[in-house]
């Protein structure tokens, strides 16, 4: 007897591959958040750079401190000329968002492995419990067999 293709079926194994491909989008958003922050810092830096060529230097790395945040302490304290402090402090930071977006990424690779997986599981055991049913006797999810 042919087996009839149940939509419910049908419905259960696409919801698991869906799952893994939203897992897949949200990586799109978190990957970016490394690269984003660095070039934050980085345009907190360019404006330090500037203040030290202006009137009031000190007031005006007072006024980027919140900004530049943990680059503040490198940056106004420390061995070195401002100009010198900025240019070993972008250096860190640089070094330190790479690092940041290696780790991101393969965490984020690693959430895409096991939702998949997960899923791939998910419609196996589905799968299976299908065809350990008798020929004729494939109903909709909770149905009872005649």
């Amino acid at each position: 007897m042919a087996r009839q293709v149940n939509g419910s079926w049908m419905g259960f194994a696409a919801t698991a591959f869906i799952v893994a491909g939203l897992s897949g989008v949200f990586t799109t958003y978190a990957l970016p958040i490394p690269m984003q922050r660095g070039f934050a810092r980085e345009a907190a830096l360019d404006a330090a750079a500037e203040a030290a060529r202006g009137p009031d230097p000190a007031a005006a790395l007072a006024a980027l401190r919140p900004r530049l945040g943990d680059s503040a302490t490198a940056v106004m304290e420390g061995p070195g000329t401002l100009e010198q402090r900025i240019a070993r402090e972008r250096a860190a930071v640089r070094e330190s968002f790479l690092a940041e977006e290696d780790a991101t990424a393969l965490r984020l690779r690693w959430l895409c492995i096991m939702v998949s997986l997960t899923g791939a599981l998910f419609v196996a055991a589905i799968v299976g419990g299908m065809s350990a049913r008798p020929d004729g006797q494939a109903g909709a999810i909770g149905a009872e067999p005649s």
